[in-house]
């Protein structure tokens, strides 16, 4: 517990969004190069699987490297619908190999993963049990994915409650940064059902996450977010590095409006600004 009485200092809170998570590749990088280490990490589907990753020790280039080149059919399989247009297990399996920690409490960093509980209709935050199995059910987009079944119970897309969770680590954490990868933007859709679902979970995440932002020290997010599909995986690169740019505008903008800071932070900007949170 913190002079303030709060349990972590910093609070890292990462949303939704499909393929437009890579773009926290580039804000994690951002933290990185400012020597920032958040106490505690929450996410949110796209938002959880980075958290995940980035918890269990790896860098964000690493992250970068681990998904450049791949196909979404890679993580996916298509299958007749019954549950879900698309078989999920490809990408538990790819999860479960890649990420170290068996379990949620053997990470590196606190995590707390948000799912959707959809046989009693509420959130419900992990902070314990199964990585592979809770990440995605974090990622099953309804209709698009099967539901994941943990203990018992089906779980899907946390973002249908908080895509971008700031609210459950708000009152635990003195300064909280957050990345929301879906922006409160208009965009174009195809008229295919892929695209009208994605439209539709794009207006319900989108609606879900206002106060969230308003609970944010430190926001991340730029419209440019809005110009990538849910499902591409074609633009990694260029979404880490609007991810990064968004980082350094948000962490300029805290600072110049700042003046009592606990905590001093060297960036390595261009800029070489000392920054203190």
């Amino acid at each position: 517990m913190n002079e303030s009485g709060k349990k972590y200092k910093l609070g890292l809170a990462l949303s939704g969004g499909g393929a437009r998570g890579f773009a926290h590749i580039g804000v994690l990088q951002f933290l990185e190069e400012c020597g920032l280490r958040p106490d505690v990490i929450v996410g949110t589907s796209a938002g959880a699987l980075m958290s995940v990753l980035f918890a269990d020790g790896y860098s964000s280039t690493e992250i970068k490297t681990l998904f450049t080149g791949r196909e979404f059919s890679e993580f996916v399989s298509l299958q007749i619908p019954k549950t879900g247009l698309f078989d999920s297990s490809r990408f538990r399996q790819f999860v479960k190999r890649i990420v170290r920690a068996d379990n949620i409490e053997e990470l590196l960093i606190p995590t707390i993963i948000m799912t959707t509980d959809f046989d009693h209709g509420k959130a419900h935050a992990f902070t314990r049990g199964p990585v592979a199995e809770t990440v995605t059910a974090s990622c099953s987009v309804p209709i698009i994915f099967n539901p994941v079944k943990i203990n018992g119970i089906h779980y899907v897309d946390g973002g249908l409650f908080h895509n971008f969770p700031v609210s459950i680590i708000c009152d635990n954490c003195e300064t909280i940064i957050g990345s929301n990868v879906s922006p409160i933007v208009p965009s174009k859709y195809n008229k295919t059902i892929v695209g009208i679902a994605e439209r539709s979970y794009h207006y319900l995440f989108r609606a879900n996450t206002y106060k969230d932002r308003e609970m944010c020290d430190i926001l991340i997010e730029t419209d440019e977010f809005g110009l990538f599909k849910m499902f591409d995986l074609k633009n990694i690169n260029l979404l880490a590095q609007i991810g990064y740019k968004a980082a350094e505008r948000a962490f300029v903008k805290y600072f110049e409006n700042k003046t009592n800071n606990a905590l001093a932070i060297n960036c390595a900007t261009k800029q070489q600004n000392t920054y203190l949170i």
